[in-house]
């Protein structure tokens, strides 16, 4: 009997969008970060469509109690991955609520801690699922109004989707009450606990625009949120249909897994972006403040049926991000973006078989050639049809989940244009359409110069050099004249030695970084003008000038150290990390090198973040700066819920156990390490 039901229950649950609609949530919660787990009741209401035995809310590792259908007690069972009631449920309305336990093994993660005064709780559920912290539906077609009411320390600030409705504080505990007014998928449900200062700011339309940052970042407001209002204010102007949402937050958290995630109403990002004004010139928010803030359009207010449809959302949000990114910047920017995409779906597409409509397709695909798609569609019909269609598309199906023919119907309204066959090039095809591609770049000058740089790249230098001379010296976009200092980058330096003069001489801030970062073996007949870049505004530029400064001239160490021993950079600590590897390595500077290995060593570990921790790691292990200290911190990237960070720690770890001297010492770290850190290790050791 078990079985069958379980094979019904199969059959009933992959139907059940079709038989089962839920309308409500209502979560309280509460959260405990020392041993990382969360509980809380619910309650959810839902309508019957269609006589069904089995309904399925989906639920990782939970256990629950309490269980009521309509106030009264039915059978119910869980498999590990889905919390399943049994009940001969007839058509007409539900309600069901239960309480819940939770240990998240991923979903939901814990970061920092309270002793170090830098804790902070996130979540993260596309690609997740909400369901390992939160009973809830891993179907992005069951859409579903949640009102969440989160019990925590009344030291930290408790953020979630929608409007703060509550906030009572009760000792030492606040609760804080959010609610959404209209339904959304699972899987932008968010939750982001931490301490933080908030600046409000309004949208022309009247929507809130709050904005968080840890305290200690306050002095970076600016440049970390520049233009975000104009951002807000253009799309929704250039989308045509009013932000769907009452508030709009953005909140900067640690060790985040993408750069950003448009969960309803709050999003998420990466802490990498809080910038100060001289950061803001090699990695700012725009583009990812921009992109995150288009999806609660394009993916929260509707959303795509399937994996295959998934451009629907990350094709539009890449594209209305660089459309705005065009009224920042202006067109040189937009056309610099466009054809530098380009030039990866081109070469991606010579191995990539997979077209944009496959639920498999790369993220190159879904994002960028998802953009260009839209480029050649609102090229080909007209920006005043494009945008008729775009608002027609997103008000017909507000709320709901979409399908490429949605979209296509909606496009077919206001223009006879040929959607098969664009269909077919673009979302079908796995190649790349350079010719098309390159008819609209050709509508910017500079790009038509980028052009015929690209006509130039297997020719001898002699042949190009005055087109290039010419070109430095004109005012076409930066993006070309870096193409040309790419170009250059095998010649030798004699020949090439007046044009790398003229790019430092156009006072760019990215083409002289291109020569930074492409000369690598400095003349001393050069020195001097490359010395210039150590006082570029731009840290990304001030790394590269004194690693290679320091690396080519061994008598000039000590003058370079000494220049730059007050340096810090991004708040990655990218230009102290480099100083502090510079100044161990360098027997002549006067400096406490014991000091300053503790330093170096403190940011590889669990007290920073992954891309601080790893920047530290690479330097030492580079610099064979190796003690039982730097091991350990290496043996703990590897427990790290980042995969790229615990991958670097594995991979390094293999490399170095080829050593026996370094085999035995991790030997003798094991009886120290925890749990998690003895099982990576013990693995590794084992291969």
């Amino acid at each position: 009997m078990k079985y069958f039901l379980l094979f019904l229950s199969a059959f009933a649950l992959a139907q059940q969008t079709k038989s089962v609609d839920f309308k409500t949530a209502n979560g309280s919660i509460s959260i405990n970060p020392d041993d990382k787990s969360i509980s809380g009741t619910v309650i959810y209401t839902f309508e019957v469509l269609k006589p069904i035995d089995t309904v399925k809310i989906d639920a990782q590792n939970m256990t629950f109690s309490a269980l009521e259908l309509n106030h009264k007690s039915i059978p119910f069972t869980t498999n590990g991955k889905e919390l399943l009631l049994i009940y001969p449920f007839q058509k007409g309305k539900n309600s069901v609520q239960f309480i819940y336990e939770a240990k998240p093994k991923q979903t939901m993660y814990f970061v920092g801690s309270e002793e170090t005064d830098n804790m902070e709780i996130w979540t993260q559920g596309q690609g997740k699922y909400t369901s390992h912290w939160f009973p809830s539906f891993d179907d992005v077609n069951e859409k579903v109004i949640f009102n969440m009411d989160i019990a925590f320390d009344s030291k930290y600030q408790v953020l979630s989707n929608g409007v703060l409705k509550n906030k009572i504080t009760d000792k030492n505990i606040t609760h804080w009450s959010y609610q959404m007014q209209k339904p959304m998928s699972s899987y932008l449900l968010v939750l982001s606990i931490g301490k933080y200062d908030k600046n409000i700011q309004k949208s022309k339309s009247g929507i809130p625009l709050e904005m968080y940052l840890n305290p200690k970042d306050v002095a970076k407001l600016e440049p970390t949120y520049r233009y975000s209002k104009e951002i807000f204010d253009y799309l929704e102007k250039e989308i045509g249909v009013k932000y769907p949402w009452k508030i709009y937050r953005q909140v900067p958290v640690s060790e985040f897994l993408y750069a950003g995630m448009e969960n309803t109403s709050t999003t998420l990002f990466m802490t990498r972006y809080i910038v100060d004004s001289i950061g803001f010139e090699d990695r700012n928010y725009t583009n990812v403040n921009a992109h995150e803030l288009a999806h609660q359009w394009f993916g929260d207010l509707i959303t795509a049926q399937s994996g295959k449809d998934h451009w629907l959302q990350e094709g539009f949000a890449t594209y209305y991000a660089l459309l705005a990114e065009k009224e920042i910047y202006g067109e040189d920017y937009f056309y610099s973006k466009l054809y530098e995409s380009s030039m990866q779906l081109k070469q991606a597409s010579k191995t990539d078989t997979i077209p944009v409509l496959n639920p498999k397709a790369s993220s190159l695909s879904f994002y960028q050639k998802g953009a260009w798609a839209l480029h050649v569609l609102r090229e080909g019909i007209g920006e005043k049809a494009f945008k008729k269609a775009v608002k027609s598309y997103l008000k017909k199906y507000a709320y709901k989940n979409v399908t490429t023919s949605n979209f296509f119907d909606e496009i077919k309204k206001v223009s006879n244009y040929d959607l098969e066959n664009f269909s077919k090039i673009w979302l079908e095809s796995s190649a790349f359409n350079s010719d098309i591609a390159n008819d609209l770049l050709a509508k910017n000058k500079s790009m038509q110069i980028q052009l015929e740089v690209n006509k130039y790249r297997n020719k001898p230098l002699a042949e190009k050099y005055v087109f290039f001379e010419k070109t430095l010296q004109s005012d076409v976009y930066s993006s070309v004249k870096e193409s040309i200092i790419g170009q250059l980058t095998k010649e030798k330096f004699e020949d090439k030695k007046q044009l790398l003069q003229l790019a430092l001489n156009t006072k760019n801030i990215q083409v002289r970084q291109a020569v930074a970062s492409t000369l690598q073996k400095i003349p001393e007949e050069f020195r001097t003008e490359y010395e210039t870049l150590l006082d570029d505004k731009s840290y990304q530029t001030q790394e590269l000038a004194l690693f290679y400064l320091w690396n080519n001239f061994k008598d000039k160490r000590v003058d370079y150290l000494e220049k730059t021993k007050d340096w810090i950079g991004f708040n990655d600590f990218n230009l102290r990390i480099l100083w502090l590897s510079l100044a161990i390595s360098t027997p002549d500077y006067n400096a406490n090198k014991e000091t300053c290995l503790d330093e170096l060593i403190s940011y590889s570990s669990p007290n920073y973040e992954a891309t601080t921790r790893q920047n530290a790691l690479e330097y030492l292990i580079n610099f064979n700066v190796i003690n039982e200290a730097v091991l350990k911190n290496l043996v703990n990237a590897t427990t790290h819920h980042m995969w790229q960070f615990s991958k670097f720690g594995r991979d390094n770890i293999r490399i170095l156990l080829k050593t026996p001297e370094i085999r035995t010492a991790f030997q003798s770290l094991l009886p120290n390490l925890n749990e998690r850190e003895q099982f990576q290790l013990n693995r590794l050791l084992k291969e």
